[in-house]
């Protein structure tokens, strides 16, 4: 009777063994992601037995990781745990510390700017003052990177800095209690005399809605009548702070955007909603190769839906979404979970099967200047396909987000090029700011304006400028100088004002010079148009 039991057992094991190794074969064949883990396992514990010297196994692994999500696409990354730090500080909108903008400038800490409603700006450390000593020790020829390990640190600890101001020739220990210190999205946001409001934003990060709307609302009790929103150089950042903007031009119930997966096939469609408070202001929206993600979601929204126009370059062409995943030493990685679509149906992401350092370089845009409105100025490309917007205008996908106006950037001269690239121009100015600050700061006040209308470039602080350029071995060529000199005289300016009032002034005095703002005023009226709004 036992004898016979264990026969049927023995049976039912091996019909069980039959069936269990039918079923998991194909999981541990030579394809399974278990069979090729155990590859990469045989592989690491031989180089940690036998390679020839010793083995960084922390670094290994990185590299491996690394390396495993470039083969992805051009944005699934790996981020080391250090680097995690300052990217959860930057999307957070926040750091502990003494709240300046640096710069090292020969060896020596100049401060930029002190951070509006930060423990520096309350102490009165001013634009150009130099940190000589950071808690007694001396920061002379402190590297860059290092700084911030010096100057940052908890809230409610104490940083002694001492400081050098050049133009009153004064060195000061000034106590600062560190705090908690806005890092803003929003680089200017001010209304010109004729009621158009400029509003720019750098990245879309945890606090940029927020801003925005603080922004908007002082911009609507200051006047505002238009407003032209550059997205510029914004690589873009969280997706729904772009989709809260959008909402805030748009009617209720419209597509701003869509996200899809291949594998899944799930859609998310985010749709706008009724009674925001900006959804008849007319609005024109500025675009560069640098804009990017998140600044595509807001641009492609706008031009789908007909809601303004888009002035400038085509972007950059992201058009894939990101998921943050945390590791558990602090590292991350971000990996790419979706594609969005703009409202048409737009994907708008640029082909990457050349290799990331072509992806990043970009096409040659051989654009036509002018009025692209019907993007008739589109060569015909068999791989962007043509969408229609809400009032049947034609755009393409593939590739970025085409302007509605085509305006380039003249191309600056080499001598100016290098005159920026040398960093003459912050030279000169932090100079004449400590030889002349008090002098302005009495003369001028708080009237940037008055500043902004009375103050020039003179003909002898030109050519000071010049000379210093040359005493950095910039080959000044004067028909060159002559070609770009209101553009090298704005530049002066602007900055000086940035040194004086911050960056409001900075921006005003720099627009003077911006071709594609300047063209952007202009056409308020054609936007208007596209949009259906009448005349306010």
């Amino acid at each position: 009777m036992n004898s016979k039991r264990k026969m049927w057992f023995t049976i039912l094991g091996l019909a069980l063994g039959v069936l269990v190794g039918i079923y998991i074969q194909p999981s541990i064949s030579g394809d399974s992601p278990y069979e090729q883990f155990r590859k990469f396992e045989q592989v690491f514990n031989q180089i940690q037995k036998s390679y020839v010297d010793n083995v960084d196994s922390p670094k290994l692994i990185e590299a491996a990781i690394t390396g495993m999500l470039e083969e992805l696409d051009p944005h699934s990354v790996y981020i080391p745990a250090e680097q995690q730090k300052r990217v959860e500080e930057d999307f957070r909108g926040s750091f502990e510390g003494i709240g300046v903008e640096f710069d090292v400038v020969r060896d020596t800490i100049t401060i930029v700017t002190a951070i509006n409603g930060g423990p520096s700006e309350a102490l009165g450390i001013l634009a150009g003052d130099k940190i000589l000593k950071i808690d007694g020790n001396n920061a002379v020829g402190m590297k860059r990177e290092d700084v911030p390990k010096k100057l940052r640190g908890t809230k409610g600890t104490h940083v002694v800095v001492t400081i050098f101001r050049p133009g009153s020739r004064e060195v000061k220990d000034y106590d600062i209690v560190r705090d908690k210190i806005p890092l803003y999205t929003v680089d200017a946001a001010f209304v010109d005399e004729d009621g158009t409001a400029y509003l720019a934003i750098n990245r879309f990060a945890e606090p940029t809605y927020d801003e925005f709307m603080a922004n908007m609302d002082r911009l609507s009790r200051q006047g505002m009548k238009r407003l032209v929103l550059d997205l510029r150089g914004n690589p873009g950042g969280y997706m729904e702070r772009a989709v809260r903007i959008v909402d805030e031009f748009i009617s209720g119930g419209k597509e701003i955007v869509y996200t899809k997966s291949s594998r899944s096939e799930e859609r998310e469609d985010y749709m706008s909603e009724d009674g925001q408070r900006y959804e008849k202001l007319p609005l024109i929206v500025l675009l560069n190769q640098g804009s990017a993600s998140a600044s595509e979601i807001v641009s492609g929204a706008i031009q789908d839906l007909d809601r303004g126009l888009v002035v400038g370059e085509t972007s950059f062409g992201k058009g894939l979404v990101q998921k943050q995943y945390p590791l558990t030493d602090g590292s991350a990685f971000r990996l790419t979970v979706a594609r969005y679509y703009t409202p048409s149906g737009r994907l708008i992401q640029r082909p990457y099967d050349k290799g990331k350092e072509a992806y990043y370089r970009g096409a040659e845009q051989d654009e036509q200047e002018g009025d692209n409105i019907e993007h008739t100025h589109d060569v015909p490309d068999s791989t962007k396909p043509v969408y229609k917007t809400s009032n049947g205008r034609k755009v393409l996908g593939g590739g970025g987000i085409t302007p509605d106006y085509v305006v380039k950037f003249d191309t600056l001269q080499m001598t100016t090029r290098d005159i920026i690239r040398k960093n003459i121009i912050w030279d000169f100015t932090e100079k004449y700011i400590n030889d002349h600050g008090q002098e302005l700061r009495k003369k001028y006040g708080e009237d940037f304006q008055r500043f902004r209308k009375e103050f020039q470039i003179t003909d002898e602080m030109f050519s000071q400028m010049l000379e210093m350029a040359k005493k950095k071995e910039v080959d000044v060529k004067q028909n060159e100088v002559s070609t770009d000199a209101f553009d090298l005289k704005t530049r002066l300016k602007s900055r000086i004002a940035r040194g004086l009032w911050g960056n409001n002034a900075f921006y005003q005095i720099a627009l003077e010079d911006d071709k594609q703002y300047q063209k952007a005023k202009t056409l308020f009226p054609e936007a208007m148009k596209i949009s259906r709004l009448t005349s306010r």
